[in-house]
């Protein structure tokens, strides 16, 4: 039978010998027929023939299912636990160095930039801050893709710590930093910010593939959320860091425009700012290394059953993983990942939907996300605008404090409502609610930015930051690590969130449009209307995708893929003959 139900042609089978008594059953559609990817020599691997139990494609079928169920039933322990607190350290790692530099330009503006007026502070140019926010996302971009292939091709363990050694050289190397003739420190800032993004993207799929497959189907959506939760985590510790630091050189900023004291003092001050991110990091580091490879790739992608079942009694009964390096290694006949079957999975109507909705919606959803995340300080700058004989101190400062109040009371909520409502009301649900509230949202403050009070526009702001992540934010992340089959799942998920960024970097395009003159931006509201109402019609469009993306709740990863599965596994795979020459 073909592992695409939708196809439903019943395949001739062809008998081969491949041994004296024994014949193995390949499926063919013959000429003309359904694609089946047991009869594609590429689906093939190779086999230790010493385990006679392995002689049967049924009972092949049977282990599988029984050993996935063990992981899909199975109660919430502490080794669930573990892995949310080690996948989310390195997300709380990923948000703090991704949202660190909307504080950070400020002060690189105070020390490198310019100002026209001699009343007014100095900045950096639209293009250098447009620069600094956008390369982030760029390397990002990269990352998802490069790792997103590489842990179905390599498996997820074997990328994983790999893209927190990235991020925290990059992160290290910004600190240290400086400016010289031939070397602008800004542009240099830049290309390791590209890096560093790198590194983050590569975390999205190995984080997401490895909470999902190995989530129970009860608490799938709750774990999945509880990592990407700590990405809030990491957005208030960046505000508060960021105050922290302001405080302790609070007596160098009495001036109101830099001197050379309190330049020097600003030049630490985001070097420390950005460095941090280096620390949790590395503690990160430490435990990831510990994480064991997923079951459903070694079971799927590797093609070892008897390994696989292993591995999940052991961490289902210890907490921990073994492997015994003199184990027998049997592989076995399942679909293997290829141009030739990929083609063949998406060619299903509902799957190609269900990878164009993902994708969409992830696209739509960064725009504003990061639009407004990237840009917080001159958002909430515009709606408590500061006077002009503030010091440095307390234009600092004020900075740093607007932007932990959406953090505090839309953000971290919104968050904590979504591990608690996925499971409840389901993922498409959320995302649907989530879309339609934002576009409502956006548009009042998009038409009203000029015309409403400033506690109108935070309460507005702070409510729109609790939907994006009680919503679409949250939901795009975790059906993503769901919707596909194992051997493309990393791939996948890697494609989907490297489409948003794609939309995180139109973001800041559009944001840039509507600032040319970076000092304006507190007084210029016509440039943030603009930019809001183009928000506003981009969580309209995420309406229409989330329509294309079936409920993923409540149902195991197998059945989510839309495969057959009774037979998904055919038999044990033949060995290769090796070719002998007589010398």
């Amino acid at each position: 039978m073909s592992p695409y139900p939708a196809h439903g042609a019943e395949p001739s089978a062809v008998t081969t010998a491949y041994s004296v008594g024994h014949e193995e059953v390949l499926v063919n559609g013959g000429p003309g027929g359904p694609y089946n990817p047991y009869a594609n020599p590429q689906a093939m691997g190779s086999y230790n023939w010493r385990s006679d139990e392995y002689q049967d494609g049924g009972i092949l079928n049977e282990r599988r299912r029984m050993a996935l169920d063990e992981v899909d039933k199975a109660h919430f322990s502490w080794f669930h636990a573990k892995v949310v607190a080690i996948v989310g350290a390195g997300f709380f790692t990923d948000a703090y160095d991704t949202f660190v530099i909307d504080m950070a330009v400020n002060m690189l503006g105070l020390v490198y930039g310019k100002s026209n007026d001699p009343s007014s502070l100095p900045m950096l140019s639209s293009g250098h801050q447009l620069g600094l926010k956008v390369a982030g996302p760029v390397g990002t971009l990269f990352g998802m893709l490069i790792f997103g292939y590489l842990g179905d091709r390599l498996g997820r363990k074997r990328m994983y710590g790999m893209e927190l050694t990235i991020i925290i050289v990059a992160v290290f190397v910004q600190s240290l930093l400086g400016e010289a003739r031939a070397v602008s420190i800004i542009y240099s800032l830049v290309a390791w910010r590209f890096i560093m993004g790198i590194g983050i993207g590569g975390d999205y799929p190995t984080s997401a593939v490895i909470a999902s497959e190995f989530a129970p189907v009860a608490t799938r959506g709750r774990m999945i959320t509880g990592v990407f939760a700590t990405q809030g985590l990491g957005q208030i510790v960046g505000a508060i860091v960021s105050i922290i630091v302001i405080y302790i050189h609070r007596k160098a900023l009495g001036d109101v425009v830099p001197s050379d004291n309190s330049i020097r003092d600003i030049d630490q001050m985001w070097r420390i700012l950005i460095g941090f991110g280096c620390v949790p990091g590395a503690f990160a580091l430490l435990f990831r290394f510990t994480i064991p490879e997923t079951p459903r790739f070694t079971m799927d992608i590797a093609r070892n059953v008897n390994q696989a079942s292993q591995d999940i009694d052991t961490f289902l009964t210890t907490g921990g993983y073994y492997v015994d390096p003199d184990a027998r290694v049997e592989h076995v006949i399942a679909p293997k990942a290829s141009w030739e079957d990929w083609k063949q999975y998406i060619s299903v109507r509902q799957n190609l939907l269900t990878f164009v909705g993902v994708c969409y919606s992830w696209f739509a959803l960064d725009i504003a996300f990061y639009g407004l995340s990237l840009n917080s300080s001159a958002i909430l700058s515009g709606i408590f605008p500061d006077t002009g004989s503030n010091t440095l101190w307390e234009h600092l400062h004020n900075a740093a404090a607007r932007n932990v109040i959406p953090i505090a009371t839309g953000l971290i909520p919104g968050y904590i409502a979504a591990v608690f409502l996925i499971d409840r009301f389901g993922r498409r649900y959320l995302q649907f609610v989530g879309f339609g509230v934002l576009f409502v949202l956006l548009l009042v403050m998009g038409f009203g930015y000029t015309k409403f009070g400033s506690i109108a526009l935070m309460t507005l702001y702070c409510l729109a930051s609790f939907f994006l992540n009680c919503g679409p934010n949250t939901t795009t992340f975790v059906i993503s690590g769901e919707s596909f089959p194992t051997r493309y799942r990393s791939t996948m998920v890697g494609v989907a969130a490297a489409s948003g960024k794609l939309g995180a970097i139109i973001s800041q395009l559009v944001v840039y449009s509507q600032s040319k003159n970076p000092s304006a931006q507190s007084t210029n509201g016509k440039g943030i209307e603009v930019i809001l109402v183009v928000f506003a019609f981009f969580m309209l469009s995420g309406i229409a995708s989330t329509w294309l993306i079936p409920e993923t709740s409540n149902k195991s990863l197998e059945d989510i893929s839309n495969e057959e599965q009774n037979s998904f596994i055919f038999g044990p795979a033949q060995p290769k003959e090796v070719s002998r020459q007589n010398s």
